[in-house]
């Protein structure tokens, strides 16, 4: 995906349990990380931000005018977590471009 700095919309990624019998719990909202491309490590505890769902997508307001996060031109992997029953699962869900 590819934003304008000046742009403020929403951020979204299909999320889908992969064990049998787990569901996403829609009370425990998805959290989602923005690190630069060049970084190697999973995010840290403090790098996570609060998102919402909208089934099956968790999304994210990014940008200057009242969004979650904000973000300076530059590339980033996106990073989601949630809590999902047994399961906490973390995925590099892509690439977000801000220009």
């Amino acid at each position: 995906m590819e934003i304008a700095a000046t742009s403020t919309e929403y951020v979204r990624v299909t999320a889908v349990s992969k064990a049998a019998g787990s569901t996403i719990n829609p009370a425990a909202p998805p959290k989602f990380a923005f690190l630069p491309a060049s970084a190697t490590d999973n995010p840290a505890t403090e790098d996570w931000v609060t998102g919402e769902w909208t089934t099956p997508w968790a999304r994210i307001l990014v940008g200057p005018n009242g969004g979650t996060v904000t973000l300076d031109p530059g590339t980033y992997r996106v990073w989601l977590t949630w809590a999902a029953g047994t399961e906490t699962p973390v995925y590099r869900a892509g690439t977000l471009t801000v220009y």
